[in-house]
């Protein structure tokens, strides 16, 4: 299987330590690839232009990546991230939700951010700001029921992690001392710990 790519991309982050999580890790032939430059190729794999994307060994093409989370789950042994049935699956797949809102929220923030000081909206930035600080205080209120380990929480984890990473300033802890705790002793999972971003 080759995994299309970034180093700094929560959403292969999350690809990355649910592969690690279902150990498949070492299946995975990792690609760099850059959605943000005009020519990349990626969009040959993914016609709306993102990563991660994942080509089978049949040569099908999986995207995003909660599409990909799934698929890596699916080839690990039991017990599954993704919860097969019931309260315990919707759960996880709406904790995921909420992960990848602000992750989504986040990386918009940035982009805007990196625009010409005369092109920016800082109507647009503070907005995608309030999607953040809504999700991190969704999250601490949520905290207190955190138990082992689904995609839910683990992509959680990739959230908070890519808040430390690109909005430090953020200090999304101050406020929050259940989700500080609890991502504290989640972040030691080497899941979490080998798959920190970086430039």
């Amino acid at each position: 299987m080759k995994l299309r790519y970034s180093t700094t991309s929560p959403f292969v982050r999350k690809c990355m330590a649910t592969a690690i999580e279902a150990g498949v890790v070492n299946d995975l032939e990792l690609e760099k690839a850059n959605p943000w430059d005009p020519d990349t190729d990626v969009i040959e794999q993914n016609p709306i232009g993102k990563i991660p994307a994942l080509t089978r060994d049949d040569g099908s093409i999986l995207f995003d990546s909660p599409v990909i989370c799934e698929y890596l789950d699916s080839l690990g042994k039991p017990p599954r991230l993704f919860p097969p049935e019931g309260d315990a699956r919707w759960r996880a797949m709406t904790r995921m939700a909420l992960a990848d809102g602000l992750m989504d929220a986040a990386i918009l923030r940035r982009r805007e951010l990196m625009r010409p000081t005369d092109e920016r909206s800082s109507w647009w930035a503070e907005r995608q700001l309030g999607v953040v600080t809504r999700a991190a205080d969704a999250m601490e209120q949520d905290a207190g029921t955190y138990r082992g380990i689904d995609i839910g929480l683990l992509a959680t984890a990739v959230a908070l992690g890519y808040l430390d990473f690109r909005m430090p300033d953020f200090a999304w802890r101050e406020g929050r001392p259940d989700l500080a705790a609890w991502y504290e002793e989640f972040s030691s999972r080497p899941s979490i710990r080998n798959t920190e971003p970086y430039e």
